[in-house]
């Protein structure tokens, strides 16, 4: 089960790398400006759950993550020297995985670590959406868990599916495949059929035709 985990963790930080790294290319940034947007998309959710839990930070126990944030955005930027070229919808879907991989494992940990489960499935949400966020700030971009896209909806669904299924007895193998497995799924059906949450509008009033004379 820990090696399950482990693999997962490091397949979930080379796909936020990947989507951070992607992102800097889109709005070209330097090869500097590539690895930290690379690094704080992988790292950013999972390090805000770790301090709020009060227990070291996972990349801080364990540098190898760092190296493979490094490894994935050099590979990015040697690879893919046409960003502008790379569909829009790829990096969503690189996004997309990341969200529901971190969203359930941010999950099991906190409950592990003994939250209470709305906590755990706030803290799973956390980690999933907000490396995503910070990289979407720095890049000038209203953040996706903001917008109407289905986004935060697909992380709570994962991080409540993995806890519903942990209290049926489930192995946490299978209840982590399925949670992820299901968060994945709505997230790029969101994405494919362009699904989203209503948009609050407040609608002013028009201002009377006497009002716009006194002018």
């Amino acid at each position: 089960m820990n090696e399950l985990l482990y693999y997962l963790d490091i397949f979930g930080i080379i796909v936020f790398a990947l989507s951070g790294a992607l992102m800097a290319g889109r709005y070209q940034l330097d090869p500097f400006g590539v690895v930290v947007l690379a690094s704080v998309t992988a790292v950013g959710g999972g390090t805000i759950r770790d301090v709020i839990l009060q227990t070291p930070v996972f990349w801080v126990v364990k540098p190898f993550y760092l190296y493979v944030i490094l490894a994935t955005a050099i590979l990015t930027i040697v690879f893919i020297r046409q960003p502008k070229r790379i569909p829009k919808r790829f990096l969503l879907i690189a996004d997309a995985l990341g969200l529901a991989l971190f969203a359930v494992l941010g999950t099991q940990k906190a409950l592990f670590l003994g939250a209470p489960i709305p906590v755990a499935i706030v803290l799973g949400t956390i980690t999933g959406v907000a490396g995503g966020m910070i990289r979407d700030v720095l890049c000038n971009v209203i953040p996706m868990i903001l917008r109407e896209e289905i986004y935060a909806l697909a992380a709570i669904l994962g991080g409540g599916l993995f806890v519903f299924l942990h209290w049926l007895n489930w192995s946490d193998s299978n209840a982590i495949i399925t949670a992820i497995t299901a968060a994945l799924i709505l997230r790029l059906a969101a994405i494919y059929w362009h699904v989203s949450l209503p948009a609050f509008h407040i609608i002013e009033k028009p201002k009377k035709a006497h009002d716009k004379e006194k002018k």
